[in-house]
């Protein structure tokens, strides 16, 4: 059920209002209607957050070994910069620790800026040799003018006039000289390079501090990776008090009085006020008006609660004057996981996996997903046993009456797979049946439950067009006909009342691309089958590779391990995208649809501490 929701305001003295908070926040019940914020405090508070956040990134990816992010700006290797030391982390904690990380990261990417310039730096003077810029100052003083340049190896070098022109260097492209007193400009494809501001080795020794700096600041971090736990234990206090923030800036506020304004459940406004009353706040509940948009509190029954953490993940949520559709989603999403991945190997190993992740993080993994996890991975791996589908393979003598069923159709051989669409269609029929009988039973006794009646036959004819066009069915009977017309009459006579038409009536002129979409409606459902057999044809196409290599026995172990561990790992992943694609797409388009939900809402989030 989608919880009934009470409108509040809350009247509080200025002076308690962070007790107020407080108490609100302990009480875990109300959600604030919340301003942007920007305040001192909260922006610190974000920026806390966030940095806590990096951290963790921070020390995983030194862990890894990855390099610092340099960013775009330049920095001046100067001996300090180059000898940067990083903070001994391993007497730090909590905040402090965390703090050090992102200094440690600061120091790393300006060293790693560092290094980059003066590698370039590097680059452009090694071709002239090693010498002193000052020396070279001082000969200019005496008239004696040192300029360096290159030019391509086709250069005449002969052209240039100089009391000197000495070649220090060349390489596969160009040719680097010393001149002395050359006379300017210099001939076509001679370029100056300014004269260094120190010596070549000087350079060197200063890169190698800070290469050697640099690795002494990721091995420091990365020593530390095992403690980001830590870390991340700081994030939901963080997160409170950007939470706690946020919620201050938005109290109203005028002389000695400040208010704030939300919604509440309707069977926690006892608790609401009950604290009033302890904290003398003024307190005014009432019902939500028309026009209002409360946010959503899906409450499924408690068999199918663990559906609203997929919700959550996908972050949809039907808005408040909307129907719950958590049963019919969790039972429909779990047969069409089932159905796409196709597998019971499959279904196996992700039960494993789940199990595993489970008895590793213990109470940290999300129990609605172990839930979740554990009856979609079932269903697999019934589906998988039903089909006698094992990683693309089928074991001999475990293909029951319902595989046979389900690998042919009626006709024989010549009509492969007619049962499984039958089945596909079925379900999909049923699934936007119960939509629109659904409505009918929630507009009833008003006429336009005839409407909706009528939409159910005309999906049932759709259906029964659906399998006569692919061969299941030899015809559309005439019962169907008569049931086909008699909805069409429903729905053009009843959707409307005479009132609405003048505002509404194009919706009547729409009835007839309205009935087509209810056909593609029921030929999507095909989906189901389609992708299934794609995912069990690449299953098995990996095997033949693995198990017809045109090589001795012996040999083929080790190359056969590898395509059927690579090959049935992307299937797998494949597998799991598929779900993300068609088995949501069926419950938030085709069913929500007919049903009329919109999932325009936004959830409930109670102000509590995380």
């Amino acid at each position: 059920m989608i919880v009934e929701m009470k409108r509040f305001l809350l009247v509080c003295l200025a002076a308690g209002r962070k007790e107020v908070l407080s108490s609100l926040r302990e009480a875990g019940c109300a959600h604030l209607d919340k301003t942007p914020a920007s305040s001192e405090e909260f922006r610190t508070a974000e920026a806390r957050l966030s940095g806590a956040a990096r951290a963790i990134r921070i020390l995983q990816d030194a862990a890894a070994g990855k390099p610092p992010f340099a960013g775009s700006g330049e920095t001046e290797l100067d001996d300090e910069t180059a000898k940067a030391r990083t903070p001994d982390l391993t007497r730090l904690r909590g905040a402090d620790f965390a703090a050090a990380v992102l200094q440690a990261e600061a120091t790393r990417s300006e060293l790693a800026r560092g290094i980059a310039r003066l590698e370039a730096r590097i680059a452009t003077y090694e071709p002239f040799g090693s010498f002193s810029p000052a020396a070279a100052a001082e000969l200019e003083k005496k008239g004696f003018k040192t300029v360096l340049a290159s030019a391509p190896l086709s250069a005449d070098a002969s052209a240039v006039k100089a009391d000197v022109a000495q070649e220090l260097s060349r390489d596969a492209r160009f040719a680097y000289y010393a001149l002395v007193n050359p006379q300017l400009p210099l001939p076509a494809g001679f370029e100056t390079v300014r004269m260094p501001p120190e010596p070549l080795d000087a350079m060197k020794s200063r890169l190698e501090i800070a290469r050697s700096s640099l690795e002494d600041a990721t091995a420091s971090l990365a020593a530390e990776a095992g403690r980001k736990d830590e870390i991340a234990a700081l994030e939901p206090g963080l997160r409170d008090a950007a939470d706690f923030a946020a919620a201050e800036e938005s109290l109203g506020r005028r002389e000695s009085l400040a208010w704030i304004s939300g919604w509440v459940p309707y069977d926690a406004v006892p608790a609401l006020r009950e604290r009033a009353a302890e904290g003398a706040w003024g307190l005014l509940v009432r019902d939500a008006r028309p026009g209002e948009n409360p946010p959503t509190l899906v409450r499924p029954p408690k068999a199918f609660r663990a559906v609203a953490a997929l919700f959550s993940a996908l972050g949809i949520a039907p808005a408040y004057s909307e129907s719950d559709v958590s049963v019919p989603f969790f039972a429909y999403f779990t047969i069409f996981f089932a159905m796409l991945v196709g597998d019971a190997g499959y279904g196996a190993l992700a039960l494993l996996l789940t199990l595993a992740a489970k008895m590793k993080l213990g109470a940290k993994f999300p129990r609605p997903w172990l839930v979740l996890l554990c009856v979609f991975c079932t269903a697999t791996v019934a589906w998988g046993a039903l089909t006698n589908t094992w990683f693309g393979a089928q074991i001999p003598g475990l293909s029951g009456p319902v595989a046979r069923w389900l690998d042919s159709g009626p006709g024989g051989q010549d009509a492969e797979f007619k049962h499984i669409m039958l089945l596909c269609f079925s379900l999909g029929a049923s699934h936007l049946i119960l939509a629109r009988l659904w409505n009918a039973v929630c507009v009833f006794p008003d006429r336009t439950f005839l409407a909706q009646c009528g939409w159910a036959g005309i999906v049932f004819f759709m259906y029964w067009l659906t399998c006569s066009i692919v061969g299941i069915f030899s015809g559309v009977p005439r019962p169907v006909l008569w049931l086909m017309c008699a909805s069409v009459a429903c729905v053009f006579l009843f959707t409307l009342r005479k009132s609405e038409l003048k505002t509404r009536g194009i919706e009547l002129g729409m009835l007839p691309l309205n009935i087509m979409s209810a056909l593609g409606d029921v030929i999507s459902y095909v989906r189901l089958f389609a992708v299934g057999l794609a995912s069990v044809k690449v299953a098995q196409n990996f095997n033949s590779m693995a198990l017809d290599l045109d090589i001795p026995p012996w040999a083929k172990i080790l190359p056969a391990a590898l395509i059927l561990l690579i090959g049935h790992g992307l299937n797998f992943m494949m597998a799991g995208l598929s779900i993300l694609v068609h088995a949501v797409r069926l419950n938030t388009l085709e069913f929500s649809n007919h049903k009329g939900i919109t999932w325009s809402g936004y959830a409930y989030g109670p102000f509590r501490k995380h």
